[in-house]
């Protein structure tokens, strides 16, 4: 579980405005919450954060924040949906041996039987665990899988004392028949067809003109 030490600034200005100064500052506006307190906000260095969430489910150690409650969990980010930077971030207070809700990857290992194809339909699964010890994911192995195999969410072997809280039958993975050359055919023979022309309405051409008188 990777925990990342990074500076934090009470933010006294609230608003649009004050936000977008704080970016150009490089600066992230942030919302520090959790255990019955009142919400605390806080400005984090833009770089720094960036870099710390490029790992999933980071803890933060915060300097410069009063009281205890500096280990916090990024809960949600926001960023600009076209240059993708910063925008806004809410941060969890958390506790050693308190419970939390995250989503961890599944990463497929190994290689399926030939003359399949592999379907993963769920790349997160959504995990309660112990707030210090979130793990960075579960590995399922694939390897043999034959046709008609499919693996759910029951299925994965969790870290002690992670319980799974995504529905136990959620489809995980799926392994299909491999298609054949002549229906692979069939299918860019039946989407290169061009469209049938619409059959003429008999009578349509009077029942216009007569509309339009």
């Amino acid at each position: 579980m990777s925990e990342v030490r990074i500076a934090a600034e009470p933010r006294t200005e609230f608003g649009k405005g004050a936000a977008r100064r704080a970016r150009r500052a490089g600066k992230v506006p942030a919302v520090l919450y959790g255990h019955g307190t009142d919400p605390r906000h806080i400005t984090l260095p833009g770089h720094d954060l960036m870099l710390a969430l490029k790992t999933p489910n980071v803890l933060l150690r915060l300097d410069g924040v009063e009281g205890a409650d500096n280990l916090v969990l990024p809960k949600a980010v926001q960023r600009d949906a076209i240059k993708g930077f910063l925008e806004h971030v809410d941060l969890l207070v958390v506790k050693k041996g308190e419970k939390v809700t995250v989503e961890i990857a599944v990463t497929l290992v190994g290689e399926i039987a030939p003359g399949g194809v592999l379907n993963q339909e769920l790349v997160q699964v959504e995990v309660e665990t112990e707030a210090t010890h979130i793990p960075d994911g579960v590995e399922f192995s694939i390897e043999g899988m034959e046709t008609g195999a499919h693996v759910t969410a029951a299925d994965l072997k969790l870290p002690n004392g992670v319980e799974l809280i995504s529905d136990p039958e959620t489809l995980v993975l799926t392994v299909a028949a491999e298609r054949t050359d002549e229906e692979l055919e069939a299918e860019t023979t039946s989407d290169t067809e061009a469209p049938a022309e619409p059959e003429a309405v008999e009578g349509g051409e009077e029942k216009a003109e007569a509309a339009a008188e």
